[in-house]
């Protein structure tokens, strides 16, 4: 199985969070753009400030490697105005696919009203721009009753309001990787979880991020009917190596 063509090769970190400057954190997402030409790997997942250096970089090597970046990242308790500006700049950056962080913590509250309305907005307006939308739930924030209900409405919210066409290109996706849990409980994507947000996610594709570290369980991910996987060790996972790596 070629699984490069389902992965998405992930760098988030800001420079504040490595302890490394702009240029060093931009060099490595250029190696991280590099790995990805070379090896045949799906696209490349950044931060938004790299965004637009990232897409030239790619653009000059004469490559199709898609770039996506996170918005709403990593709380998701971004209002819906600073979501969609947030977004706004990331197309003007040239960004192909856009990983929006739902507000989670609004659905936990039960204010699903909120919720809904930040999904069809900002859906909106990557679907009118041509990008791919990717909508994560952080399903270690979650039970598994919530992970198939929040999952079962924004495939609900999404019939409702795109076209059949239109579906393909609106994700469902397991996690940031950067939930803090407790107990040793993994923060990133589980069999069981993408089990259940495959049984609701209806016509919408699922990815999953965080916690494939082998071959073997990417494959087994793509077999289950995962369309996409967010890793840290794209490079490791297309050389039959096991990864280490914390996403």
């Amino acid at each position: 199985m070629n699984i490069a063509q389902y992965l998405d090769s992930t760098y988030l970190k800001t420079p504040e969070q490595s302890g490394i400057s702009h240029e060093e954190t931009l060099q490595i997402n250029k190696k991280l753009a590099q790995e990805a030409i070379d090896n045949g790997i799906f696209a490349v997942m950044i931060r938004p400030d790299y965004v637009a250096e990232i897409k030239k970089y790619i653009k000059e090597r004469n490559s199709n490697v898609a770039v996506g970046t996170v918005i709403g990242f990593h709380e998701g308790t971004y209002s819906v105005d600073e979501k969609l500006a947030e977004a706004s700049k990331a197309i003007e950056d040239n960004a192909d696919e856009l990983d929006f962080v739902i507000n989670y913590k609004a659905y936990l509250q039960g204010n699903t009203e909120l919720v809904k309305e930040e999904f069809v907005k900002c859906t909106k307006l990557s679907l009118e721009h041509h990008k791919i939308a990717k909508w994560i739930i952080e399903i270690a924030a979650l039970t598994d009753e919530q992970i198939g209900d929040l999952t079962k409405k924004i495939s609900n919210w999404a019939e409702e309001n795109f076209s059949e066409n239109d579906l393909s290109k609106i994700f469902v996706k397991s996690s940031t990787g950067f939930y803090e849990t407790t107990g040793g409980k993994p923060n990133g994507a589980t069999f069981e979880g993408i089990k259940i947000m495959l049984d609701n996610a209806g016509k919408l594709p699922v990815k999953a991020a965080g916690g494939v570290r082998t071959p073997e369980d990417a494959e087994k991910m793509i077999n289950i009917g995962v369309k996409r996987i967010g890793t840290s060790s794209a490079l490791a996972l297309i050389k039959n190596e096991s990864s280490s790596g914390g996403y």
